[in-house]
């Protein structure tokens, strides 16, 4: 599968990427900073594996789906944490985790 077939899993990766950035600088800026601290965390370990997963799928390694099938999984705790607060930067990068969890399960699912 070439990188074009994947563009759409790519293009998801990296807005969940930014998204995760995002929230997770902001989350060190409001109060209360020490209750966000596991969505701090998790916006970070989601934002590393979709960077990851993106340059994995761009450069069509043979190694993309388990690196797709791992950014689901960390995309689905990314966005069930985020869902618990009432930020809009955790509500944002909520709903870009969910979508990147649909398209790395379609593009794992593919098999490269």
């Amino acid at each position: 599968m070439s990188h074009k077939e994947m563009q759409s899993c790519i293009e998801a990766c990296v807005r969940c990427a930014q998204e995760c950035e995002h929230c997770g600088e902001a989350c060190l800026h409001e109060k209360g900073m020490t209750e966000l601290a596991a969505c701090i965390s998790l916006d970070s370990d989601c934002a590393q594996i979709c960077w990851t997963a993106a340059a994995y799928m761009s450069r069509g390694s043979e190694f993309s789906a388990g690196v797709c099938e791992l950014c689901a999984e960390i995309c689905d705790a990314c966005a069930e944490e985020c869902q618990r607060h009432s930020h809009d930067h955790c509500k944002s990068c909520a709903k870009a985790c969910q979508r990147c969890a649909e398209e790395c399960r379609k593009m794992a699912g593919a098999r490269v």
